[in-house]
Parts: C-alpha cells; structure tokens; sequence
C-alpha cells in the first residue's frame, strides 16, 4: 500500500521571516496531491521540508508510519523532480535514469530491467543512448520524471515541472503524468501556480498565501465553494464587486441588486460579492432573457455598456462598464447571440442566485 504524508503544525522559518506557518496535511497514500499558490507563498518550501531539504522550526512530518523529523533526505525514500530538469549533461538517458539505483543496492541484470520497465513508462524506450542536448525539453524533463519513479520511492515530489515548456506540450505531459500516477498508485505531491495544472491533476488541492493553508479539498469544491475572497481571486477567473446585504440580494454601488442563494451563510452589511464570467448571462438591453429561474418581478438586473470585445476562438469575452468602480467581465459562446454584441452595445447581465458568492467585507482582497 501506498505511503501517506502527514504534517502536523509544520512551521519553516529563514532567521526572521516566517516561509510556513503552522501547515497541517493529510495526504492519503496514492494521492495525487498538489499545494498550489501564487510566487512566494511557501508552496515550495513545504515541498522541500517534506523532501528533508529543509528542517521545519515547529511541528512533525511524517511519511508513512515513520516521523522523519531527523531523518536526512537521502534516507525519506523519496523521488523529486524539479523544475529547472536537473538532468546530468554528461550522462547518457540510461545512466541518467539509472544514476540512483547503486545507492539503493540495484545492480546489474535487476538495474537494467528496472531502468528499461521505467523508461517504457514515459514513453522513452529507444532513446537510452541520447545525450542530454540530443532530447527536446519535453523528453529532457520524462528522464528526469523516470530517474525519480526508477527507485520507486514511497512519495513522488514534484516542484512546478512543466513550467519551463511550452503551453501544448504542457497540455500533453501533465495527461501522461496523470495517467502514469494512476497507474502505479504512487502518493504524489506536486507544486504549482498554475491554476488550470493543479484542477486538472490533482484528487486534492491545498491553496496556500504567504505561507499559510486557506483550504484543502477537491478541484471541484475549491473552485465552486472557495472558502475565501483570497482563495477565489486565486482558483479561475472572477468578477468580485463590494456590496452590502439588503432584502432579497446584495445591493451593488449604482444601485443595482443581485439576487443571492446561500452562498454567505449569514453574512450581513458590508460584503463582496463574486461570480464568474462564464456564469454571466448577457444580451442586448431589447432583448434581455433572464436566467431560468430568476424573475421579471424580482431585483433590478446589472446593465451596462459592452467596452471590449476580445475574441478567443470559441469563446468571446466582454469588459462592461456597469457603473461601479471596475468593469464587469462576461463570457459567452462565440457561435451565439451572445456573442455577436457589439462594442458600445446596451446591454443587461444576469446571473442565477447559486452561482453568487459571497465574502465578508472585511476579507482582505489580493489583486483587486
């Protein structure tokens, strides 16, 4: 059975500032586990600590049943693989991936049976006797991946290892990297600020800013039920507008009022208010047709001024300039009405009342 890793109040500190603080995880053995979060949030940091790169001030770390607080990162049985490849330039991609087999006492006919089985895991058969120059990045960054899975290791950790490829070998490497983690069951911890890398890999996901955990959960619960305006902003694109709680929605600066269903618990006064562009419903002023179940007798709609229009294939974005302090961003399938709006364009928005979220005033916002 695979290893889990458990971290229980790991805190990570560089003389006076404080890179983790207080990081507390459950990592199930055979998870594909990611701790994603913007530059400088100490995603890596704790990634390292796992590794035993670095010795935490506070708290235990354990990998399986083992605390290994005091154990050197040569004995955790871990595989890494970093972001910048660190591939042996003078090592053909056979030594290369067999380079940490003799530490562990895997010689001879038993190494090149492991380093041939782990190459034709990443799709690298063929290819032993290549220099480092001789491979593209992509496949630079499979010998790296295979000299990791070659030790079988009880945890894979990866530190942000598609980030120096290009956007569509990026697309292809992370479904091999998928498909190749369920396969051998193996407990990965992968870092990221990649935001679409992370929903798409990963069973869990741990948001992290300035060194703290905001939330852990599936793809599917951080991204609809961000758990706060930080880990909003941060998880996909938004709309986020200050509002304040009024009888039947939230009532926006130019006096509009959005219709909310219970996605703020008992938030009053002051709030702010989120929801994404593709949930935007958007036409022409003359022809507004609401959401399904929203009504005609209901809150006043959001209306607006179409600024730009940004064509992305099979999508349109607008800006709409709705009277408040930013602009409103919508998208819509190209192919529809929808997206034929015109800049200069009247227009009325919609959004159903479940797809509204809704943060504390207070809530400290990153980027708006």
């Amino acid at each position: 059975m695979a290893a889990g890793v458990e971290l229980a109040g790991v805190s990570i500190r560089f003389d006076e500032v404080v890179a983790v603080r207080s990081a507390t995880l459950a990592i199930a053995g055979g998870e594909f586990f990611t701790l994603l979060g913007p530059s400088g949030c100490g995603k890596t940091t704790l990634l390292r600590a796992i590794a035993g790169f670095y010795r935490q001030a506070a708290g235990t770390i354990r990998i399986g049943e083992d605390v290994v607080d005091d154990v050197p990162a040569w004995h955790r049985d871990t595989g890494m693989v970093f972001q910048n490849y660190a591939i042996f330039p003078h090592l053909d991609v056979w030594h290369n991936v067999a380079y940490g087999l003799a530490h562990r006492g895997v010689t001879g006919a038993d190494a090149a049976q492991r380093v041939a089985e782990t190459l034709a895991m990443v799709d690298l058969t063929g290819l032993e006797k290549r220099m480092p120059k001789q491979l593209s990045g992509g496949q630079q960054q499979r010998v790296v991946i295979a000299r990791a899975l070659a030790v079988r290791p009880r945890v894979l950790l990866m530190d942000e290892p598609l980030a120096n490829l290009d956007a569509r070998l990026r697309v292809r490497l992370r479904t091999d990297l998928k498909r190749l983690q369920r396969s051998l069951g193996i407990t990965t911890v992968y870092v990221t600020h990649d935001q679409e890398e992370a929903l798409s890999l990963s069973d869990r996901i741990a948001v992290m800013s300035a060194g703290v955990i905001l939330q852990v959960g599936t793809p599917e619960e951080v991204y609809t039920r961000p758990a706060t305006l930080r880990v909003a902003e941060f998880i996909g694109e938004g709309n986020f507008l200050r509002g304040r709680v009024v009888a039947g929605g939230v009532a926006l600066a130019n006096g509009s009022t959005l219709p909310v269903a219970g996605n703020g618990g008992d938030l009053r006064g002051e709030v702010w208010l989120g929801f994404r562009p593709q949930d935007v419903h958007v036409a022409l002023a003359a022809a507004r047709t609401p959401p399904h179940d929203a009504s005609e007798d209901g809150p006043t709609p959001l209306a607006g001024i179409v600024r730009t229009r940004t064509y992305l294939g099979s999508q349109v974005r607008y800006e709409i300039d709705c009277g408040l302090d930013r602009a409103v961003s919508a998208q819509a399938s190209a192919t529809g009405d929808a997206g034929r709006l015109t800049e200069g364009a009247a227009v009325t928005l919609a959004v159903l009342p479940t797809q509204v979220m809704l943060f504390p005033g207070h809530d400290e916002a990153a980027e708006l």
